[in-house]
């Protein structure tokens, strides 16, 4: 089985990439940067594919079985930018058709299900929902995967130099969960996925735990060096949405971290791709 990734470069798709090689699957990954992801993947069939190009996507495609897609939505885009999960999606999808891959997996979201929660509407949302649907009306095989919280993000986008911010505080406790266990599961759901068969599977790691306590216990884990945990008021990024698109997506995000009810929905996930072994400790003391 050949599968294709795009999006392999990012703080997500490195691990899941690295954990598709490893599982002994031929991967070829189609990128913009090639230099870049030749650093990364020095041993990898790479090929460049824009997703704005349809034709370089029906070239970069031919021969795959499988594609991989890890899209996301900077926090930098404006609604009327061009966007990977959308526009992008659909030529994703025509390029599918013609060369006849057999089966699309996608990376989405288990807290967008909070749009239309309490009020509570944004267009990033609307897009992620959007591209579910432009999948499942594609008439490609599919294997969609909807996580909660990355341990990853702690790292990565809440991370600003020696601290680790959160915005306000929330009773909620996301699964979370580390990008190598999820890319085992990947994996997996494509070893046992058969012809014709759609796949949806909820993402959650071993533990429930609030933001502040998987902020806290991975602080105290991290060994590269000191840094602290900074809670600031979410007024405050409220306060910037008019004039910055990052603020205005800081906000909407942080809304719907701390107010989406996440309950436990991983068991048949846990039964069929295997149960996530990572602990925040363990996240922490590898970096």
């Amino acid at each position: 089985m050949t599968i294709a990734v795009l999006g392999s470069t990012g703080m997500l798709g490195q691990p899941v990439t690295n954990e598709l090689i490893q599982a002994g699957y031929s991967v070829r990954l189609i990128v913009r940067d090639v230099s870049r992801a030749r650093q990364l993947f020095p041993q990898a069939d790479i090929v460049s594919g824009d997703l704005r190009d349809l034709a370089s996507l029906t070239r970069a495609l031919q021969g795959i079985d499988f594609v991989y897609l890890n899209l996301s939505i900077r926090q930098t885009e404006k609604q009327t930018d061009f966007h990977t999960e959308q526009a992008g999606l659909a030529n994703l999808i025509q390029a599918a058709q013609i060369a006849g891959v057999r089966r699309i997996g996608y990376l989405s979201s288990l807290v967008m299900r909070y749009q239309g929660m309490n009020g509570f509407s944004w267009w990033v949302f609307a897009v992620k929902q959007e591209a579910v649907r432009l999948i499942k009306a594609s008439g490609i095989s599919y294997s969609i995967f909807y996580p909660s919280c990355f341990m990853e993000s702690l790292n990565g986008t809440q991370r600003l130099g020696p601290f680790v911010l959160l915005v306000g505080r929330s009773p909620v406790k996301p699964w979370y969960v580390a990008a190598h266990d999820y890319g085992k599961q990947v994996a997996q759901a494509f070893r046992i996925a058969t012809e014709g068969q759609n796949q949806e599977y909820s993402i959650q790691g071993p533990e429930a735990v609030t933001q502040h306590e998987a902020a806290s216990r991975f602080i105290a884990a991290y060994r590269k060096e000191r840094i602290s945990l900074v809670t600031a008021p979410s007024f405050l990024m409220g306060l910037g949405r008019p004039f910055s698109p990052q603020a205005d997506y800081g906000w909407h995000i942080t809304e719907a971290l701390n107010k989406y009810p996440e309950i436990f929905e991983a068991e048949e996930t846990w039964t069929e791709l295997g149960k996530p072994e990572i602990t925040l400790e363990r996240f922490a003391a590898a970096l």
